[in-house]
């Protein structure tokens, strides 16, 4: 009779810290996962969207301010699975109210979980975006979720429910103009999404 076998061993916070900077990393459920940069329509559609909801909400310009917009934020939360270690994701782009976090934290990474995210989909990486990262979110209080894909030309919205669940909202497409919560106060034209 052969040996048990061993377990895998688990990810850590070093090993994420060991992966090229040409890659993109995450560490969930003790397992590293490690990504090429974004292709040039997920890289548009993210630049995009920071640039249309920052001016009004980061920089307080036609809207009324008070968030953090930022891209591709490394977000450090406790592994439920190991206590002591940390499971590490990067949203592509992320918002903070400025009530909760008045001052950009000095690590190279964020502790507080974000009032939003935004996930760009791309074939790559879509599953783990909606199977993997979107429940870690909602565990960790995050309010208000969107999946945009730049090839269907869809904004799915979430918001938080009271069981710590995600609700689905609307789903926008093509050249829609919206107000989607929670930078509802600015319209939002879908069509710079999508430009190439």
């Amino acid at each position: 009779m052969g040996q048990p076998a061993e377990k895998p061993r688990r990810a850590t916070v070093a090993d994420l810290e060991a992966v090229p900077p040409n890659k993109v990393a995450e560490l969930v459920g003790g397992q590293l996962h490690v990504m090429p940069r974004p292709a040039p329509r997920h890289a548009n559609a993210s630049a995009a969207l920071i640039m249309e909801i920052g001016g009004p909400f980061h920089r307080g310009r036609g809207g009324p301010g008070g968030w953090w917009i930022l891209n591709e934020p490394e977000l450090h939360f406790p592994d439920p699975a190991a206590p002591g270690e940390a499971e590490a994701i990067v949203p592509d782009v992320a918002g903070w109210r400025r009530e909760r976090m008045p001052e950009l934290p000095e690590t190279a990474y964020f502790a507080l979980a974000p009032d939003w995210i935004c996930e760009v989909l791309s074939p790559s990486t879509a599953a783990f975006d909606r199977n993997e990262k979107m429940p870690i979110y909602a565990r960790e209080g995050v309010r208000h979720a969107w999946l945009v894909d730049p090839i269907a030309r869809t904004l799915e919205v979430f918001s938080l429910g009271p069981g710590r669940g995600w609700e689905r909202g609307p789903v926008h497409r093509d050249a829609a103009r919206v107000r989607v919560e929670p930078f509802d106060a600015v319209e939002l034209d879908l069509s710079v999404l999508w430009s190439t």
